[in-house]
């Protein structure tokens, strides 16, 4: 009897010490309903260095552009060789989340003001309506101040290949829509040598693209998506070092 009384404490002791360790964890992997979820969220932390993104093995790279900016000048791909750049798709009517998307852009430029190779590349897709003019008023009313942050016009399907199809990032024209348009409200991170990187997932995936359409601030959206303006901001500081 007093054998398995001593057989009955060991026991209790060994399930006491593996709640200590593991509940907690459990705990962390079931927050909020959605294991998978979180998981996917949790991105990798702000020491690793970004991953390249991959199409069919091969590294992708920003294909060569040439459009027109707010000020009339010809901007190409080699106008940000060099240089770390953000690369968005937006119109200048977006009634939606384009004003989301460039208060983060205009939030980063102060973040990182003196910082001579960063800029951006903002791709209109409504050249018919965005001229030069109406860019350049645009970049005005929200304060754009960056040399390097081209708002960029041109032939509307060169435009909606690049998007689609060099970048894989969503845009077509809606008329059902609002503003008429829609699109992705994503940033691409792009490194120097005009690679598009990111970090990766908790599986080891890369995220690809950024999400820009929470601030901040917001923290989170009502479909309890998380911001990446954080992230990105963090992201930016590796590729500046590299």
């Amino acid at each position: 009897m007093q054998k398995n009384k001593y057989s009955y404490v060991w026991v209790s002791l060994v399930i006491l010490v593996f709640g200590i360790i593991f509940i907690p964890r459990i705990i962390d992997r079931v927050q909020g309903g959605h294991v998978v979820e979180n998981d996917r969220l949790n991105l990798r932390g702000a020491n690793e260095k970004l991953a390249f993104v991959e199409m069919n093995g091969e590294k992708r790279k920003v294909p060569p552009f040439a459009f027109i900016d707010q000020d009339s000048l010809l901007i190409t791909n080699d106008d940000y060789k060099g240089k770390v750049y953000l690369v968005e798709f937006f119109f200048t009517t977006c009634p939606t989340i384009c004003p989301i998307m460039n208060k983060n852009l205009v939030q980063i430029q102060k973040e990182f003001k003196g910082i001579d190779n960063l800029g951006v590349a903002s791709f209109t897709i409504n050249p018919d309506y965005d001229t030069p003019e109406v860019l350049k008023e645009y970049a005005e009313e929200y304060g754009i101040s960056n040399m390097d942050w081209h708002l960029l016009t041109g032939n509307l399907n060169d435009i909606y290949t690049l998007a689609n199809t060099g970048f894989s990032i969503f845009a077509a024209e809606v008329p059902a829509a609002e503003g008429g348009f829609e699109h992705a409200g994503l940033f691409a991170l792009v490194d120097k040598n005009g690679y598009i990187r990111s970090r990766v997932d908790s599986f080891g995936n890369p995220i690809v693209y950024y999400r820009g359409t929470i601030t901040e601030e917001e923290g989170e959206n009502d479909h309890g998506e998380k911001e990446q303006i954080s992230i990105l901001k963090e992201d930016i500081k590796k590729l500046l070092e590299e």
